[in-house]
């Protein structure tokens, strides 16, 4: 299983569950590692260590936050540094920017070419991607029957989730 996507038989959703984080980032290193090799592209240790930052936590992380975090282990780093990373961390696909935070989400899917969904907690941060070619087609049909040609399918949605909706 891909790092943080959902198991709706086991009944898992680790983005919103207590759970062993550690064993999403190590599975999103060792998925993007795989990835880069079949490839042929290079997951530099500098693009490797943004995206464990990214993978830090379930939570939308701003590139200046990443900067900051990035910045504990190279203290002279700069923003082209991390801009660099994320272009290509985008570009493979191996994270999603969440555009309405202007900030980044390693993908649960990053073998599959896709658009993200996502359903965003309004009151703890946490980010969950969906993977649903239904819900993209269908508002690619919908739009095109009105002659618009959607260019960037991204969906995000805010609400709360499971942990937050128990405490109100």
């Amino acid at each position: 299983m891909a790092a943080h996507e959902y198991n709706p038989v086991a009944g898992e959703d680790p983005a919103w569950k207590k759970h062993d984080h550690k064993a999403c980032i190590d599975q999103a290193i060792r998925d993007a590692e795989a990835i880069c090799r079949q490839r042929g592209v290079r997951l530099t240790p500098v693009r490797k260590r943004i995206l464990r930052l990214i993978w830090s936590n379930h939570q939308p992380m701003g590139a200046y936050a990443l900067l900051d975090m990035y910045r504990e282990h190279e203290p002279g780093a700069a923003p082209p540094t991390v801009y660099r990373a994320l272009g290509f961390l985008m570009e493979q696909g191996l994270v999603h920017r969440i555009a309405s935070q202007n900030a980044f989400v390693g993908c649960a899917h990053p073998a599959d070419h896709h658009q993200g969904q996502f359903l965003i907690c309004r009151s703890c941060g946490a980010a969950r991607e969906l993977h649903s070619d239904r819900a993209v087609q269908a508002l690619t049909d919908d739009a095109r029957a009105l002659g618009f040609e959607i260019e960037t399918p991204t969906i995000e949605l805010s609400g709360l989730c499971p942990q937050c909706r128990r405490q109100q």
